[in-house]
């Protein structure tokens, strides 16, 4: 054989052991491995901001301050009512002279 004939022969055994040389990158399986992380984070970015724009948290009530302090002023008095119910509660196991002197 000759030298070209030779180079010519070891040229399609490479061509042949790589059945995959010539295709185009998105053909590819890894690629897109690649690729689709970062798209996927993408859309879901685009998702995100359209849900934000589109449903916008409420404004806060200007006066929250008071509506609060009212609010812990009702659960302040609920607790207060229930102070002798659960003093009794408390006190129905403790033995006689653990009692508190004052009633």
């Amino acid at each position: 054989m000759s030298h070209t004939s030779q180079s010519a022969a070891a040229v399609r055994a490479a061509r042949s052991a790589h059945p995959e040389d010539g295709k185009p990158w998105w053909k590819f399986p890894h690629v897109w491995l690649v690729v689709g992380g970062p798209a996927v984070v993408v859309v879901a970015g685009f998702v995100t901001a359209y849900i934000a724009w589109s449903a916008p948290d409420p404004v806060i009530d200007p006066d929250y301050y008071r509506h609060g302090v009212e609010i812990n002023k009702r659960l302040s008095e609920a607790q207060k009512s229930q102070a002798p119910a659960l003093t009794g509660r408390n006190h129905a196991l403790t033995p006689a002279e653990d009692h508190p002197t004052d009633r």
